[in-house]
């Protein structure tokens, strides 16, 4: 499976997770609601990628309890230790989660900046996010799949432009 990772940023909150590529439409679609915040942001994917969210949110409590204020050893060994891609999900709180949280994994990184309104793609070898497009949705109740079309909003920016 091919990976990449994923950073969303709020005025408050950044947070970094690895997912398949194939989480980028669904992450560029919960965009297209118009979130505030991480954690709006979150409520957005489990729409469309509800086994994705649970990962990221599942990783953020673990790191939550292994991670106090100020005391960021754990993070740090995991970093140290793991390859880029078998990063748990984390939160971006000193300087060497932040350069984590830009490193790419196999098909890239890619920046959610939701109070900016912008998707820097640092690095996507995947596919070029458009600003519509379609997602799937897996509905777990029935095993049904939906298409979901949607369209990032004009104040929205992609970066690079193309």
């Amino acid at each position: 499976m091919d990976l990449m990772r994923y950073t969303i940023v709020d005025g408050a909150k950044r947070i970094s997770f690895v997912g398949p590529v194939t989480a980028l439409q669904s992450l560029v679609a919960a965009c297209a609601t118009n979130p505030r915040s991480v954690d709006q942001m979150l409520a957005a994917i489990e729409g469309y990628q509800p086994k994705l969210a649970e990962h990221v949110r599942s990783g953020l409590a673990v790191f939550d309890e292994h991670n106090s204020a100020g005391n960021f050893s754990h993070i740090h060994a995991a970093i140290d230790f793991c390859k880029p891609q078998d990063l748990p999900p984390f939160r971006v709180l000193d300087a060497r989660t932040r350069e984590a949280s830009l490193t790419p994994v196999r098909a890239g990184v890619v920046l959610f900046n939701l109070n900016a309104k912008r998707i820097v793609q640092i690095q996507n070898t995947w596919r070029e996010i458009e600003r519509k497009g379609r997602v799937r949705i897996m509905d777990r109740e029935t095993s049904t799949t939906r298409v979901h079309r949607y369209e990032l909003p004009a104040e929205w920016s992609l970066v690079p432009e193309r």
